[in-house]
Order: structure tokens, then C-alpha cells, then sequence
């Protein structure tokens, strides 16, 4: 009995058995899926890595990668630490051996300026006087009759030689009046500190041989006291007001218009180079209203810090305190300063000298505003809680605006006010420990000295131009501050030919313009990134790549610290991020 139930259970199994060897075959199952990592806490939305990552931060100057988060700099430090940071919708830079910066600070230019300079004749490349005849011919063939023609950057010590009579060294209008009869035309000089005009355009603005010197400016004549059409300084004010009264049949749409197409075209500018942020070197009430206006609806396409411009003690007396903006509109707009002219450009012998002009011997320079006018607006600016930025660029301007400033600021002496000189390009050696000792930020601008170099001897003689011109490594050594820039649109909106000018001091000629006065390369990196944050009092916002700031950044083709100096100006700005966003790519 038990035998035959443990047979029956045997051929069941093996029944079971053969049932189960001729079932077809089963899928497969799948593979288990890869754990995914899983995501960060906080995610960034942006990493840099694999390349040269320059901070500016004393405090942390070597790092291998960075994140950012929103429009800040989230962290930075190894990059194995930085790659915790990365989530499935963070955007990887790999800089692939290439170079991230702090974005550039424009310490000076003129923004709207720059815009304008878009929309009209360039004459930045003409190299003579009939060349700039022949593109306002060209321009005169396109225009309405009547209509204003305008163009900007010439610079007569950019000409050769030529048989035509000079004055100041300049022609008369005769052969531009020639080919432009039906049209007023007006071109401003390099510097913007003159300009020069034609028959219909001095007409407009009732300019004769009667017409007496205005102060601060020069009408320059013929032999038989008839206007050349040069006009230096405060003369040229007629001919723009003129053309400015041409404009008042447009309406405001079409102001508008071009007001914001003179935004757009600065701020492509601007970011094509690397820059972020912009010191405008300054707009009126109005402008500023419209600036506000854009900044506002998020459009603005840098960061502007604004100095005001071309108003009077008592209108800003007034207005003032309507208009003080800090960090307005997410950080893209900023109006705290003033800007004022003691003198005029070296170029046009403006620039108010101690010495007569070694040659111009009769001149000392232009000056513009009289010291007890930049009191005032020195009082001003301390009451509204105001900078006050000075143009000054001769050796007298630069030590009557030092003197104003010293009899205000050693009154204050608690208070961090940062005013500026702007360009101080002709310093007495007196004058040099000042800037330090009063806390007074010299605003630079490195292009300028190789571009004037070849010519700054021949306005002051050698002597005067070795120990006064330029001299950034005095100011450094004395302790002062020295924000770089590039004075757009009078030199080229470039960053990395200042950076090349401040570090080799080398002209078109392949000369050196007194190479004792260079910067080091770290020297004028900070000069364009955190010492010009410190100028606008933004130093704990911009200028270094640290966490907190900002996330404004440029990426570079190759280190400025360690490239040759041959390759330092051809070096390419290859990305440039803006409040955590990038805002040019150069392949695009």
C-alpha cells in the first residue's frame, strides 16, 4: 500500500516534469533599471569647469569650477564639489581649457554716445582729410535735402601730409561744403572736445566771421577771419544745438525710437565685448527718465551706473533728490553721481595746462568750468549723497579739481565718498600722492595712452610727456585706485586692447609709450573688474567671482595672466553672462 502511493506520487512528478519541458519558452525578464543619482537639494542652474577660472577674490583665488543659481554666483571651490551641485536640468560649460572672468566694468564711455555712434558716419579709420570728404559726399548722395548729416572720430593727427592750407591743422570747409551744399553736416572729433562743420551747418547755427569766441571755446579762422569750420570746445555748442532743433519735428514715437535703438546698439556692443556693467559718463534728467522707463520693463541690456550731465547747480539743487537710484531695477540701473568738465582733450589742446603748449605756445588749454562753479556742485553732491566725477586731464585741471575736492573732503572725513577724477592723464608729480591720500579714484582709461602716445610729445615736449603722461604705475605705487576703461566712443569699446595698452604700453608704431608706467597683469585685470566695482561702491555685488556676487561673468579664449604679450590683444571674448544668463555667444 505505501509502495504503490509512492509510485503513483513518482509518476506524477515525472509527468509533471515532462509537461513542464514542453511548454514554450517564456519572455525574458528585463534587465533592473540603473539607480538614477539622485537630485541635489538645490540644483544649480549653470556650471563652469575644465578650465582657467581667474576669481579677483584675494580671499579665494583658485577654484576649478563655479555654479550658479538664478542671477547669483551659488558657490565656487573643487570641481568635485561643485558636481554635487548638478541636476538633470543644470546647463554643464565645459571651458575646455579656456578662461572664465568676472565681467568686465566699463570704468568710463558714453553709453548713449556709443549707440549714436552706430547710427552715423564712422570716421574712426580715416587716415586723411579727403577720406572723410569722400564718405560725407557718399552720405550726401543717400540724404534728403535739408537733412542733417553727422558723423564722429576723426583725429588730425591721424593724417599725412597734404598740400591744403591748415588752421590748427586742420583745412577749411571749402571741399566739404563742396559735396554736401543741400545738407548741414557736423563731425565731431575723436575726443568729442570738437567738431567740425560745413558752410550750411555753420549757417545754421549763425556762425560768421563776426561771431565772437564763446568762453571756454574757439572758433578757428582764415587768414581773413572767416570760420575754417573747426570748432574747439564750447564753440561747437551752436552747431549741435542747431541740429538738435532739426530733430523737434519728430515726434514721440519716433523719439522713442531712436532713443531705444541707440540702447540696443550700445548694449550689443557691450556684451560682444565681455562687458556687464557700464559707468556712463553721464545723461541728462531726460535721458535718465527714459533709461528708467527701460530698466524697468527689464530691458536695459547692461548694467548702467549713470553720473548726471548738463545740468545747471541750481536744476539739480532741485531734482537731485528725485532722481538718486542705487541697485534700481534688479541692479541694472544706478544714479548717484555727477559728472563735470574742468577742461577740455589734449588732442585739441584743450586740456587746461600749467605751461603753455610746447606746440601751441600761445595756449595753456580751454578751461570749462571754473573752480568755484565745481564747489558748488562739490556742496551739492554732499548734500544729496551724490559722487562727484571731474573730467580733468591737464596738469592744471587735474590740480585746481584736486584742490576743490580737498577743501570738501577733509570736511567729511567719516564719510566714504569715492569721488573721481575722470582720465587725469597729465599729472604734476605733486598731484600723484593725493589721489591716495584724499581717497580720490582715478578713472582711466589704458587705450588712450597708446593710442595719443605718438602725438602727446609733440603737445607737451618730451620732458613734460615722460614725467607727467599716463603715469598708472606712480598712482599705483602711491596707493591710489584706478579704474579702467575706454572712453567709447572717443577709443574702440574693447576691454582686451585697454587691458593689452595698460599691461605693454605698446603703440601702432611697435614703440613703447614710456614703459616704466605699465601695470602688472593682475594690476589691470583688477582695474577692469573689482577696483571698478569699488568705484561705484558695488564691490560686494561685482568685480570677483565669489559666492553671493552677482553671477556676471566673460568667458576668454585664453588666460590674460599667462598668454604672451604678442597674443594678449588678440585674445576673444567667447561668452558673456549677464544676471545668471548668456547674453552672446561669439559662434552665434
Amino acid at each position: 500500500m505505501i509502495r504503490s502511493t509512492c509510485l503513483t506520487v513518482s509518476l506524477l512528478l515525472a509527468m509533471l516534469a515532462l509537461s513542464a519541458c514542453t511548454e514554450p519558452e517564456s519572455e525574458p525578464a528585463p534587465p533592473p533599471e540603473p539607480e538614477r543619482a539622485p537630485e541635489p537639494a538645490i540644483a544649480a542652474d549653470m556650471v563652469f569647469f575644465g578650465g582657467t577660472i581667474i576669481t579677483m577674490d584675494p580671499d579665494n583665488p583658485e577654484v576649478e569650477a563655479v555654479a550658479v543659481s538664478d542671477n547669483r554666483i551659488f558657490a565656487v571651490g573643487d570641481r568635485a564639489q561643485i558636481e554635487d551641485l548638478i541636476g538633470s536640468l543644470t546647463e554643464q560649460i565645459d571651458l575646455d581649457g579656456r578662461t572664465l572672468l568676472p565681467g568686465f566694468i566699463e570704468g568710463h564711455g558714453h553709453f548713449l554716445g556709443l549707440g549714436q555712434a552706430k547710427m552715423i558716419l564712422d570716421l574712426t579709420e580715416t587716415t586723411s582729410f579727403d577720406q572723410i570728404v569722400e564718405k560725407v559726399a557718399a552720405g550726401a548722395e543717400d540724404a534728403e535735402p535739408g537733412n542733417w548729416i553727422s558723423g564722429r572720430g576723426w583725429h588730425q593727427e591721424r593724417w599725412g601730409d597734404t598740400d591744403a592750407e591748415l588752421f590748427d591743422g586742420v583745412p577749411a570747409h571749402a571741399a566739404l561744403s563742396e559735396v554736401s551744399p543741400n545738407n548741414p553736416v557736423v563731425l565731431i572729433h575723436a575726443s568729442g572736445h570738437a567738431s567740425f562743420a560745413n558752410a550750411r551747418a555753420l549757417e545754421a547755427a549763425g556762425i560768421d566771421a563776426d561771431t565772437p569766441d564763446p568762453t571756454g571755446g574757439t572758433i578757428v579762422r582764415d587768414g581773413d577771419g572767416e570760420p575754417t569750420g573747426f570748432l574747439r570746445q564750447a564753440a561747437q555748442t551752436p552747431v549741435r544745438q542747431a541740429m538738435a532743433r532739426a530733430e523737434e519735428d519728430l515726434d514721440e514715437d519716433e523719439r522713442q525710437a531712436l532713443f531705444e535703438r541707440q540702447v540696443a546698439l550700445a548694449g550689443e556692443e557691450a556684451l560682444r565685448h565681455g562687458i556687464t556693467s557700464f559707468h556712463d559718463q553721464g545723461s541728462s534728467f531726460a535721458e535718465i527718465d527714459r533709461l528708467r522707463a527701460i530698466a524697468e520693463a527689464g530691458e536695459l541690456p547692461v548694467r548702467l551706473h549713470v553720473a548726471v550731465r548738463g545740468e545747471t547747480n541750481a536744476d539739480m539743487n532741485r531734482l537731485l533728490q528725485d532722481y538718486r537710484l542705487v541697485g534700481h531695477a534688479n541692479n541694472f540701473l544706478t544714479v548717484r553721481a555727477i559728472k563735470r568738465q574742468i577742461d577740455g582733450a589734449l588732442g585739441t589742446h584743450g586740456a587746461w595746462l600749467l605751461r603753455p603748449y610746447a606746440d601751441k605756445p600761445e595756449t595753456s588749454g580751454l578751461p570749462q568750468t571754473p573752480p568755484n562753479e565745481l564747489a558748488e556742485t562739490a556742496r551739492l553732491a554732499v548734500a544729496h549723497g551724490f559722487q562727484l566725477n571731474t573730467h580733468a586731464i591737464g596738469d592744471r585741471g587735474n590740480r585746481e579739481a584736486l584742490d576743490v575736492y580737498e577743501n570738501v573732503l577733509t570736511q567729511q572725513l567719516d564719510d566714504d565718498l569715492r569721488w573721481r577724477i575722470e582720465h587725469a592723464q597729465n599729472l604734476h608729480p605733486d598731484e600723484v600722492p593725493r589721489f591716495a591720500e584724499l581717497g580720490v579714484i582715478a578713472s582711466m582709461q589704458g587705450i588712450h595712452a597708446t593710442s595719443d602716445g605718438p602725438w602727446v610729445p609733440q603737445r607737451l615736449g618730451e620732458e613734460r610727456a615722460k614725467r607727467k603722461a599716463y603715469v598708472w604705475r606712480s598712482l599705483l605705487d602711491a596707493g591710489a585706485t584706478i579704474c579702467n576703461g575706454t572712453d567709447a566712443p572717443v577709443e574702440p569699446l574693447s576691454p582686451i586692447a585697454s587691458l593689452a595698452a595698460s599691461i605693454t604700453r605698446l603703440m601702432a608704431n611697435g614703440e613703447q609709450f614710456f614703459p616704466e608706467q605699465v601695470m602688472t597683469r593682475e594690476e589691470a585685470l583688477r582695474s577692469y573688474t573689482l577696483d571698478c566695482a569699488r568705484a561705484v561702491f558695488e564691490e560686494e555685488l561685482l568685480g570677483s567671482i565669489s559666492a553671493g556676487k552677482l553671477a556676471d561673468l566673460v568667458v576668454l579664449s585664453d588666460n590674460p595672466l599667462t598668454v604672451s604679450e604678442e597674443a594678449l590683444p588678440n585674445l576673444q571674448v567667447e561668452l558673456t553672462i549677464l544676471d545668471g544668463q548668456i547674453r552672446y555667444r561669439r559662434d552665434q
